[in-house]
């Protein structure tokens, strides 16, 4: 998938987002460096335990040495799997540059953690006792999508698509793209509260009611922070 996006070329250097995908690719070597059990307390302390930030919130402490609404943050930076990574940083790096261009590098970088902490929110909201550990970026980057579906609603995507045996290439327009990315999102979220399991990032599920929550939130925070202003700023 590649964005065909705007009549403009990108104006500022997306260093925030160079460095976001960098960061991701630096702590997700550290985890494929840990046995078993030193990954699961790695997740533990540093992702989001949706019943020990239920319990934060009550002003009983977890005991880990990260106070729980900080992992909020740090949850956005682990990942469970290669293609974990690999999906969230390509869907990163595609609108992750456009969005930054129009809000400048630290509104961006403040609205891409904003995005973030909202999601994961979003997520808790619908399984506080869960024990699973929330984590991951895609909150924060279906943020940026639907900023980006906003700012660029006549964009084409450039999509793979497989005929059989023989792959060919659409163009797709980003609204309808995005829209339908956010829909099977809130579809799978309602889904999920069918079954007897909280759904997390990790262990194989997935948070898409962190993916539909981020999605709105970017809509709302993007044109707060300045998305539609002509002139970008630092």
């Amino acid at each position: 998938m590649v964005p065909l996006s705007d009549d403009n070329p990108t104006r500022l250097t997306p260093y925030v987002t160079y460095v976001l995908i960098g960061v991701n690719i630096a702590v997700f070597i550290h985890e494929i460096t840990l046995n078993p059990q030193q990954l699961n307390d790695f997740f533990h302390v540093w992702a989001v335990v949706p019943r020990e930030l239920t319990a934060s919130f009550n002003g009983i402490p977890s005991g880990d040495p990260v106070p729980e609404p900080l992992t909020l943050v740090t949850s956005q930076f682990l990942h469970g799997s290669f293609l974990h990574i690999a999906g969230n940083m390509l869907f990163l790096w595609i609108f992750g540059n456009n969005i930054e261009d129009k809000l400048g590098h630290i509104k961006y970088l403040i609205f891409y953690l904003g995005c973030g902490v909202l999601a994961g929110l979003s997520q808790w909201w619908f399984s506080t006792n869960s024990g699973i550990p929330s984590l991951g970026a895609s909150g924060a980057i279906a943020g940026v999508m639907g900023a980006y579906v906003l700012r660029f609603p006549r964009a084409q995507v450039l999509t793979l698509i497989p005929l059989g045996i023989i792959w060919t290439t659409v163009r797709i327009p980003a609204v309808f793209f995005l829209v339908f990315w956010f829909l099977q999102q809130a579809f799978y979220g309602v889904a999920s509260l069918q079954t007897p399991t909280n759904i997390g990032m990790e262990s194989g599920g997935v948070a898409y009611w962190a993916h539909a929550g981020g999605f709105v939130f970017g809509a709302i925070l993007g044109p707060l922070l300045g998305l539609f202003s002509k002139n970008s700023e630092f």
